[in-house]
């Protein structure tokens, strides 16, 4: 599977999916990461790809368990009680390229720029002062 399609979890956004479903197991195809916005951290059943260390040191201190997809297949088998969550694919920086032209009026399409000094992309339908602002 490409990495696109495994986008990481924070811990807080676990915390908030998993919100009234403790006896369940949650299940990511993709990597746990730590967050240290969050101060207490309940005890859950995580299944990802990957954890970082703060994250399973975190989950595993309160209590909860870290599994392993094989571990889950013998656990349930069809999958049962399992909660399938997934990251926000669409947060890489690579996405804010996609659309429209960056220079079609009110197109937000970030340019694909060689420098950002101030010869580059100022101009034409970036300031009101250039004819016309996008």
């Amino acid at each position: 599977m490409s990495k696109t399609n495994k986008p990481p979890l924070s811990l807080s956004w676990l915390i908030k999916f998993t919100e009234g479903k403790e006896d369940k197991i949650a299940v990511v195809v993709g990597c746990i990461t730590d967050d240290t916005r969050v101060y207490e951290v309940p005890a859950l059943k995580v299944t990802a790809l990957r954890f970082t260390k703060g994250a399973r040191a975190r989950i595993t201190n309160a209590g909860g368990e870290c599994l392993t997809f094989d571990r889950l297949a013998l656990r349930a088998p069809l999958g049962q009680n399992t909660v399938l969550l997934r990251g926000p694919k669409n947060a890489r920086e690579a996405v804010k390229h996609f659309g429209k032209a960056p220079d079609v009026p009110h197109s937000h399409t970030k340019p694909y720029v060689r420098s950002n000094g101030r010869k580059f992309e100022k101009g034409r339908g970036r300031r009101n002062s250039r004819g016309f602002k996008v």
